[in-house]
């Protein structure tokens, strides 16, 4: 569903990416792990077309994100770091704008259905976004990737300042939206989180992809064990 082929990215003298050659097959979770400036938030960046490559391409189902930005845009939903969305609109409203801006018409009722789905109580949904923690805008864009039957989802430090219980519950939607078949990329620096939800673990450093582990076959320990060899080395 993701595919990058022997992307690379440049800002002035600093390669950013170098020849990255990565896949994220439908209903797989993969997550990017890697010291800041490793190169994951380009990679991110890249498939959403935020970015300009140097080198190489980024595919979304087998389209190039150069090519057909607006087709492949439709496919993607992103959670970034910091999820902005409108203060004094309730969650439901941001859902419903949100996705009538990208030529979905949903109604109050599907719109709380998808909210009730991506974990968001019902009673939360009505009140103005300016209320909400940072687990609870998530959801609200989690939500937003439900209605548009997002096929591909790409996060970005999803978990960093969620509590263990918030936390949680995203990983659990996650591999709730992955069973589903949507393919999902996060760049995390969370071992623990990235080992608990994913199927496929990535490390890099200095834009290269040195590792990918099956996150079934180790245990954090062994995970943690990995990762700082490779940050060593």
């Amino acid at each position: 569903m993701l595919e990058t082929v022997e992307l690379t990215k440049q800002y002035g003298d600093q390669l950013a990416l170098d020849h990255l050659d990565l896949r994220v097959e439908p209903g797989e979770v993969f997550c990017l792990l890697g010291a800041n400036g490793a190169g994951k938030t380009t990679t991110i960046h890249l498939f959403l077309g935020f970015l300009e490559a140097d080198a190489g391409r980024a595919l979304v189902d087998g389209v190039d994100v150069a090519q057909e930005p607006l087709a492949t845009k439709r496919q993607l939903a992103y959670i970034p770091e910091h999820v902005q969305l409108y203060e004094n609109l309730t969650g439901l409203e941001n859902l419903v704008y949100l996705t009538r801006l990208g030529g979905h018409d949903l109604g109050e009722a599907d719109g709380l259905e998808h909210l009730e789905r991506a974990g968001l109580e019902r009673a939360a949904a009505t009140r103005r976004l300016g209320t909400y923690s940072k687990g609870m805008r998530q959801k609200v864009a989690i939500a937003v990737a439900l209605a548009k039957n997002a096929r591909a989802l790409l996060l970005d430090e999803p978990t960093s300042g969620l509590d263990p219980k918030a936390a949680s519950e995203l990983c659990q939607l996650l591999r709730a939206l992955s069973e589903d078949g949507v393919a999902v990329l996060m760049a995390t620096h969370d071992l623990f989180r990235a080992k608990e939800v994913s199927h496929r673990l990535g490390i890099m450093k200095r834009g290269r992809l040195l590792d990918v582990i099956d996150a079934a076959t180790v245990d954090h320990a062994e995970i943690e064990r990995i990762y700082l060899a490779h940050m060593r080395d």
